[in-house]
């Protein structure tokens, strides 16, 4: 038998992961594919704005509102992992099976796409300035950018670029390796309904509570295995500092206003040398957020290319340990 057209089963879930990381690696969020057909997070988002129309009236009262948000939580979840089932259920049998699970797989990792947009406010702000920085990193992170200045725009960049290796590199890859296609494509209906309606407004406090929560667990594993894949990238990449990396996203992980995010960022700032989070405005309002580690406030574009190659070497490591996991565990 043809081993690249054989099933899924046959071709086995550590040469799926790889090839799916390196499709995301290679071509990132392809574009060109979804101006034909509709991305899944595209898909899931009309999915969960048309129950957010419908079901979140703000004559209702606030218990109602929580129910309705729970009962919508639950069947986009598994309205979604449904879809994944059905589609693993196709692909585990089909001729050439597994590299379309990759693919899909692939489409749902964010190392790339967030790899070019924290470069490209590196290069806005090195070569264009300040305005062009803050037009960049505007596309990455929801504060107000026109209260950044020079440093305050590679700050965000970077503190993006490492809270987002936990939601979108990690946590995709370890609910794959847990529950397979299904789970990736649940988290990615959990995450899309925490951005969407898992915000403490007057609209979404009650209606997005469960969604809100159900985000945090799903990320609580992921996040630390983060940071800890970026101590060890910091032993591996020239400057890093691994000790520092691990003692800041110890002390200083649990400080963040996210239970999860600041575990990522704490181990990137420690092992840049770098203080990141801060104060910080939110649509007209200051969020007076602690200071995650203990080094320069001041970053500069060098300090964004220098996250940069942490990150590329602590998706290495991430790879690597994956797909060790799957040699070791998987049958």
């Amino acid at each position: 038998m043809d081993l690249l057209s054989s099933p899924l089963w046959i071709a086995g879930p550590p040469a799926i992961l790889l090839l799916a990381l390196a499709i995301d690696a290679l071509a990132g969020d392809m574009r060109p594919v979804f101006r034909f057909v509709p991305h899944p997070v595209v898909a899931i988002g009309h999915l969960v704005a048309g129950l957010d129309r419908r079901l979140n009236r703000p004559q209702r009262s606030a218990g109602d509102r929580r129910l309705r948000g729970a009962l919508a939580t639950i069947v986009v979840v598994a309205l979604v992992a449904g879809i994944g089932w059905a589609a693993h259920a196709v692909f585990v049998h089909a001729k050439w099976g597994w590299a379309a699970e990759a693919a899909v797989i692939g489409v749902l990792v964010a190392q790339r796409s967030l790899h070019d947009h924290v470069a490209a406010v590196g290069r806005a702000l090195a070569q264009e300035g300040l305005e062009a920085g803050r037009r960049e990193v505007a596309h990455i992170v929801g504060r107000d950018p026109d209260t950044l200045d020079a440093h305050g725009v590679a700050r965000a960049a970077i503190e993006s670029l490492f809270e987002n290796f936990g939601d979108g590199v990690v946590a995709p890859v370890f609910w794959y390796l847990l529950l397979g296609l299904p789970g990736v494509l649940a988290l990615k209906a959990i995450n899309t309904l925490d951005s969407m309606i898992g915000h403490r407004t007057p609209r979404h406090l009650d209606f997005g509570a469960a969604a809100a929560r159900l985000d945090t667990a799903v990320m609580f594993l992921p996040a630390r295995i983060a940071a800890l894949c970026l101590v060890f990238a910091a032993a591996a990449t020239p400057g890093g500092a691994p000790v520092a990396a691990l003692r800041v996203a110890w002390r200083d992980g649990r400080k963040h206003r996210s239970v999860n995010a600041g575990w990522p960022e704490g181990a990137g700032a420690g092992a840049l040398g770098l203080a990141l989070s801060g104060p910080r405005r939110y649509h007209g309002t200051v969020s007076d957020d602690p200071w995650i580690g203990d080094g320069r406030a001041r970053a500069t574009p060098d300090d964004i290319a220098r996250a940069m190659r942490l990150f590329v070497v602590a998706c290495l490591v991430h790879a690597a340990l994956a797909a060790g996991y799957l040699l070791l565990f998987s049958r």
